[in-house]
């Protein structure tokens, strides 16, 4: 396994690490939850030892599978994580309120303390100025208490809004979706975090599954080795000099294989020259949706992450027709819900790539229906 640095800590992190939201359905729902363990623990016998989980991931129980795992190995060998914010504490901003859910987070973990704890999700400037106000005394007063041994934030804003955070060094590292559809928007963000001492942890780096999805548009990634497209997505990410740690979330015991070959004899560099290396072969990407969901909620129903996965279709394909087929035939949904937007962008404001969902929505409206 090959090992980074984190931030300006002493700790030595896998440069993939295991992200806990993909424990097989099947066997959380049956209760199967040791035989879930045991994905942890075969990722630490291949020597991954930073662990991702958080409050609400596989149905509420992914905290209770990796405190399974963490209580099979020695404490100080893995460094795991969790989350909290507003929505979790349902927006109850109380001590005491976020001293139970982080106890709770303990109690299932299996342990004293938690490596990095999350300020969770700041989507935009706004949502991370409220959760500075209302929660961070409290993560500062945990972490006096020795609850928690790093304050750090995980966000969907983009490169420049991240900056600002990192500038404030209230945090040791942050978690943020990168990966090659959205490398140019965030790359500020990674290299200012890099700069400041603090830890950069990748989530997404398969892009919401959109990259192994489309393996003929990715597979310049790949070019001059022996790797699959999702294992030369993963080292892409992986291979930058300002990234700490790239997620793999697994499932099974190949997809651990997978991301351990993923970064077999690594080799870091800046994210301008990785930048360099693939944008002259690479297709533009930042304008896909990448599927997070985030924009769910519309006041008038409309399913607008499907109408975005469909919209994919045409980016990737450069055909109109794409977008219709895949609703009618993928999605079987009304393409007319489309002409039912009222253009509150309450959707747009929730997007973590900020895409031009009114416009997209427009657009498909706009599009004939498809000939029976």
């Amino acid at each position: 396994m090959y090992y980074k640095q984190y931030g300006d800590t002493d700790m030595k992190v896998s440069a993939v690490g295991l992200g806990t939201m993909r424990y097989d359905e099947e066997d959380v729902k049956a209760g199967r939850l040791e035989k879930c363990a045991e994905i942890p623990l075969y990722a630490f016998e291949k020597g991954i030892n930073y662990w991702d989980t958080a409050p609400a991931y596989c149905h509420d129980k992914s905290e209770i599978i990796t405190g399974i795992a963490l209580s099979q190995v020695k404490r100080s060998d893995v460094y795991v994580t969790s989350k909290v914010n507003l929505g979790t504490l349902n927006e109850d901003a109380s001590r005491d309120n976020f001293r139970r859910r982080l106890e709770t987070s303990l109690d299932r973990l299996k342990t004293d303390y938690i490596d990095f704890y999350h300020m969770w999700c700041m989507l935009n400037l706004e949502s991370w100025e409220k959760h500075m106000e209302l929660l961070y005394g409290f993560f500062e007063e945990a972490k006096s208490e020795g609850l928690i041994r790093n304050i750090v934030f995980s966000s969907h804003m983009q490169g420049n809004d991240i900056e600002k955070v990192v500038e404030t060094g209230k945090f040791k590292g942050m978690l943020i979706g990168y990966n090659a559809l959205n490398y140019r928007f965030r790359q500020s963000g990674i290299k200012a975090a890099h700069e400041n001492g603090m830890g950069v942890v990748v989530m997404n780096p398969l892009g919401g599954g959109l990259i192994p999805q489309n393996p003929d548009d990715f597979s310049y990634l790949t070019r001059g080795t022996d790797l699959t497209v999702p294992q030369a997505a993963l080292r892409f990410v992986a291979s930058h000099k300002e990234i700490t740690v790239a997620l793999a979330g697994c499932t099974t015991k190949e997809h651990v294989d997978d991301a351990v070959k993923a970064v077999e004899n690594l080799e870091e560099r800046p994210a301008e020259e990785i930048a360099a290396m693939y944008e002259a072969e690479g297709l533009s990407f930042n304008n896909l949706c990448t599927g997070c969901s985030y924009c769910k909620g519309c006041p008038k129903e409309i399913p607008i992450p499907k109408m975005m996965d469909a919209y994919n279709q045409y980016i990737l394909t450069g055909k109109k027709d794409a977008i219709t087929s895949r609703i009618a035939y993928h999605w079987d949904i009304p393409k007319a819900k489309a002409a039912e937007c009222i253009g509150c962008r309450k959707c747009e404001r929730q997007c973590t790539q900020h895409l031009p969902i009114v416009e997209r929505l427009a657009e498909i409206a706009a599009l004939p229906d498809i000939e029976e």
